[in-house]
């Protein structure tokens, strides 16, 4: 009885060897192929930058298609985007639902940190536009013009964003808008400073949209929190808003030139996109050109996605923009 049992035993002792061995050499290969396929996924992606969405590439859907600017995130998340950049003058209706703007404000901010936070999206910037020039020659104006900024540095602090973005436009000989540029991006910077805030100017029409104009205005600032936001498309110095796109725009200033001039101040990049051709590129920006400079200057932060366009609905427009960029950064050295 003995024996019998010993042998008995012994055979479920091998049995169980044998059922160890087969299950762990079976998981093998497959953790090794799984491995694989995550590299294989990461070689494919942008490592020098990271994607965020600008919500002007929604203006169209927002004031006119009824989407809400509340769920900016959601749509962004949606797209496939890991950082979102708001636009201040889509929230004009959202700031008018309480008698008190202040009120209005703080029940807007807190909904789109929770909807940002439900995501999974992070809050990038504010694009601050309709508070006054920053670059007017008229001191009094210039205050009031800080002032409207000051709300937005505010907000961008609660959101948790890096940086506001503002406009440099003034009225006067390229020497005076520049010094007043100087007076009101320090002013506003200084007490940005205060709140953790970045102040960044785009070429945005006017001196702006001139690389070397605004380097120099970056140059005499000389604040760590001051910078820059290069747009690919904007250094038009005749057209409004700067647009090479504009049928009045005749006097184009170096599109990669400018961007190369402006790189060394940047802490966010836009990849502006227009009417798409028949092969998915831009007519007008070489990206994978323009992909270059911008790694050239060692860039690593958020390109956002800003599409213009007309040929293309919003969304796919906003599609064909993000595969461009991808399709480039593969291409760049």
């Amino acid at each position: 009885m003995k024996k019998t049992n010993n042998r008995i035993r012994l055979f479920y002792f091998a049995a169980t060897l044998m059922l160890f061995f087969t299950l762990s050499c079976g998981e093998k290969p497959k953790e090794t192929v799984q491995e694989d396929a995550t590299e294989a996924v990461q070689d494919e992606t942008p490592v020098f930058f990271k994607l965020s969405l600008a919500q002007w590439s929604l203006h169209n859907a927002i004031r006119e298609e009824g989407m809400s600017p509340l769920d900016f995130a959601q749509k962004a998340s949606e797209l496939g985007f890991e950082g979102i950049e708001y636009v201040s003058q889509l929230y004009k209706e959202e700031l008018k639902k309480d008698e008190n703007p202040a009120v209005a404000m703080e029940l807007m901010l807190k909904t789109l940190k929770e909807k940002s936070k439900t995501y999974n999206v992070k809050n990038v910037l504010i694009m601050v536009d309709e508070e006054g020039d920053l670059a007017t020659l008229n001191d009094e104006e210039r205050a009031k013009t800080i002032e409207n900024h000051k709300k937005w540095v505010d907000a961008a602090k609660y959101l948790g964003c890096h940086s506001i973005r503002v406009n440099a436009k003034g009225v006067g000989t390229a020497e005076e808008v520049a010094a007043a540029a100087v007076k009101g991006l320090t002013a506003l910077s200084q007490y940005a400073a205060t709140q953790g805030i970045n102040v960044l100017v785009e070429n945005h029409g006017g001196y702006s949209s001139n690389g070397e104009w605004l380097a120099s205005v970056m140059k005499t600032v000389n604040m760590p929190n001051c910078g820059t936001l290069p747009d690919f498309g904007n250094f038009c110095l005749t057209e409004g808003y700067g647009s090479i796109n504009s049928k009045e725009c005749d006097d184009p200033y170096d599109i990669y030139k400018g961007v190369a001039e402006l790189m060394p101040y940047a802490k966010a990049v836009s990849a502006k996109a227009y009417d798409f051709d028949e092969n998915g590129n831009q007519p007008k920006i070489d990206f994978t050109k323009m992909l270059q400079v911008v790694k050239d200057a060692g860039y690593s932060g958020f390109i956002g996605v800003e599409y213009e366009g007309s040929n293309l609905e919003e969304i796919e427009g906003i599609k064909a923009t993000k595969n461009l960029l991808l399709a480039a950064a593969a291409q760049v050295k």
